[in-house]
Order: C-alpha cells, then structure tokens, then sequence
C-alpha cells in the first residue's frame, strides 16, 4: 500500500524442532499457521480539505486517470473531531458519464536471488538458491484479474475489478460504463538478497522454492529506486526502461514471495500491498510530479495458507483497493473514511476495501477460468463505509462477488472505535 511505513500484525510462534539443516530453512509446512496479510500504509499530510470537483486527483500530479466525490456520514476523523464529509477518488473515469476507461497494467515478473551474506551465489542441495516466477506467469495472467469471467455486476463476461466497481455503484452507474485493465508481461527483472534477509523453503523434490519470506525493509529498499534515474532496484529498473509509466497501474509479480516483520520471520506474512513511487517531474511532463501506482503480489501456491488464501488472492485484493483508494488516503482527506468495525472487530478510517473482508469466512469467491478455479478475495463495497442503510450498491449488497460476506453495516464507531 503506501511507501513504507508499516503498520501489521504479529503472529503464530515458529516450531524450532522442524527446522532443516540450513538455519535459515523453513519447514515447508511453515506458513500452514500463520496469517495471510496486507500492508496498510496510509499516511501522509492527514488534513482536512473541501469537497472536490470530479476530475482526477491528486491536482498537479502526472499520475493514472481517476475521479473523485464524496458522500455524507456521521463519523470521527483521526484527529478525534466530528465530521461528516468524506471525499475519495477510484480509478477510471466517473460511472454516470459511461463508456470505457481503458488502463495500461504492466506486468513485471520477479526473480529472486537469494544469496551468501559475502554475495556469492548460494547452493542448496547442489542447486542455485533462486525461485523464479516462470512457472506462475501464465495463470496468473490467465486469472480474473487480467482475464475476463461471468460476474452478476456487468452483462457481458468482464474483470473482476471492473465487475466490484460496476457493484459498487450500482444503479448509478450508466449500463455502458467499465474501467479495464490492457495487461503486458514486461521485463523480468532480478532481486538479489543476502543471507539474513531471507527464509526460505524447498519444494518436497528438493528444488527451490516452496516459498521465500523476506525481510520487509529489505525488500522495500530493494523494490524501490532512492532517487531517479535509477537501475539498482527493481521497479527504478523498469521505470527506466519504460516498461512501467505514470498513467499505468503497474504489477511487480513475485513466485511464492511473503513478507515478515521487525527482522522476526514469525511476523508474517505479508502477501501484497499497494501504494505509488513519487518522482519529480520535467520539461517532458510539464514539470508535474511522477506518481507511479503499482503493487507488489505474489502468487499463491495452494496448500501453503490452506484453503481460503491462494493463486490470485493477493493480486486480487490490491488491485481492488487500487481501484478503490490509489493513492492510499496520502494527502489525509481523500480515501479517508468514517470509523467502521468488521464483523471480527478490525477497527480502520481508509477506504481499503479488502483489508475489511480478508479475515471473514469465505473471504475469497471461486471463479472458474478454462477449467482453472481461481480465488478472487471478496470486498467491502463503498456503501458500507459510507454507512448506508439502504445501500446503493448492486441488490443492496454491502461486499462482492459475495454479497454474503458483509450482511450488514458496521455499528457506528467512536474515535478509533473507541
């Protein structure tokens, strides 16, 4: 989600008896009790603002096409006051002007390197210690989120984010209107770890990788580039290249690749998150800042976090919230919601669609694709955060594609669901 100021979850204890030979080798069994998550990283100026004309946002920036508006609540801010205006922005163009919004969505397939703390490439069993993507590409493209499949929400088979978009406003939306996505495998670039970063886990024929965790702030610093230009980092390579641009919304697709905490591999495990890389800009652009949206996913195998995390569960979930809230509630007023509780008590006040659902029962929604059952994650849609009791969304739903998950709103919530 935003650049780097992580706010998660700790979990499951690590069983030090299943440990292989190699100190840094995880039982692959390893992740079967910890807990899929996803970055939230809002932060920013947190102010408050008016309520903003419909064009794209933030103003000035040379970023991807989105709109904003607003709807009335009865809430607290983060600052402890009353307020009863929120503004947001989605990505596209506004559904009662209709038509189709077409997005360029790179996709940039990620190898990792996991090496000796001197650099030297490392050997396992013989064999290379890197985990390469290769072998995921093809179904995770092929998958909802690039693909198209049978949704209520539009007429025609389309993606699963135009389908929760066209949910989300319902009648209000015009029959025509859908925000695509015109994906592109790009460059497979390389991210070269040192021992002590890095975890891992071999498939049970003694190949790499079952999975892979990573320190977070390593992987932070090696994705994205400390300055432009700039080719020592993965994304800084492909911004370079071209491969990835301002107006599109960008992918870095990682095989098995999670995340962990505070240097403790128990702290896991992340499996996505969204935000933007900021860029000044120059005489090309107009001197406008560069605001590059993208996301780190990985691909979930099945069987690593049983059954409810896996394929395209992660990449699903942070293009929703792309969709939904691209900008990650930076500047403190758009995105930034009312107080709300999810039926298992997570407590938020940012329009982070997936985030409210990921822990429900039956958070993800199967969708068959060529004989392929995909696992899309289910949302919470705009009227639930805006508190409407009659909700404006598709057959009154408060989440989709399954309009069970979230059967009713949020009680209404003090400051920091106080």
């Amino acid at each position: 989600m935003k650049t780097f100021a992580f706010s998660l979850f700790a979990l499951a204890m690590l069983n030090l008896t299943a440990f292989a030979a190699e100190g840094d080798q995880l039982p692959t069994n390893f992740l079967s009790t910890k807990h899929a998550l996803h970055l939230n990283n809002a932060g920013g100026l947190r102010g408050k603002g008016n309520i903003p004309t419909p064009h794209g946002f933030p103003l000035g920036a040379d970023t991807v096409v989105n709109f904003t508006g607003h709807f009335e609540a009865q809430g607290y801010y983060f600052d402890g006051s009353p307020h009863h205006i929120w503004e947001y922005s989605f990505i596209g163009n506004p559904p009662e002007h209709g038509g189709t919004t077409m997005i360029n969505a790179p996709v940039v397939p990620v190898i990792i390197d996991m090496r000796n703390a001197d650099g030297s490439p490392r050997f396992v069993n013989g064999q290379r210690l890197i985990s390469r993507p290769d072998a995921f590409l093809q179904p995770f493209m092929n998958g909802p989120v690039f693909n198209v499949a049978q949704f209520s929400g539009s007429p025609a088979p389309t993606q699963v984010t135009d389908a929760e978009q066209r949910a989300t406003f319902g009648q209000k939306a015009r029959a025509d209107w859908h925000t695509l996505l015109v994906p592109s495998v790009k460059t497979t670039r390389t991210m070269v770890l040192l021992r002590g970063t890095y975890r891992f886990a071999l498939n049970a024929d003694g190949t790499c990788c079952a999975f892979v965790l990573v320190d977070a702030g390593t992987f932070g610093s090696l994705l994205f580039p400390p300055s432009t230009p700039d080719n020592s980092t993965v994304m800084g390579a492909a911004e370079v290249a071209g491969d990835v641009h301002t107006k599109d919304i960008s992918t870095f697709m990682f095989p098995n690749t999670y995340l962990y905490l505070n240097g403790d591999p128990n702290q896991c495990c992340v499996l996505g998150f969204h935000t933007f890389d900021v860029e000044a800009g120059d005489a090309s652009n107009g001197n406008q800042t560069r605001f590059y949206v993208m996301n780190y996913s990985s691909w979930v195998s099945p069987g690593l976090f049983g059954a409810a995390f896996e394929d395209v569960t992660a990449v699903s979930h942070e293009m929703a919230e792309i969709f939904n809230d691209p900008f990650v509630g930076f500047d403190g007023i758009h995105n930034v919601t009312p107080f709300t509780q999810n039926p298992v008590g997570d407590c938020q006040d940012i329009l982070e669609v997936g985030d409210v659902t990921e822990d429900l029962p039956n958070s993800t929604f199967p969708v068959t694709i060529d004989g392929y059952v995909y696992h899309p994650q289910t949302i919470a849609l705009l009227p639930w955060f805006a508190f409407e009791q009659n909700s404006t969304a598709i057959n009154n739903a408060y989440s989709y594609p399954d309009e069970t998950v979230l059967p009713s709103l949020s009680a209404p919530q003090g400051f920091a669901c106080q």
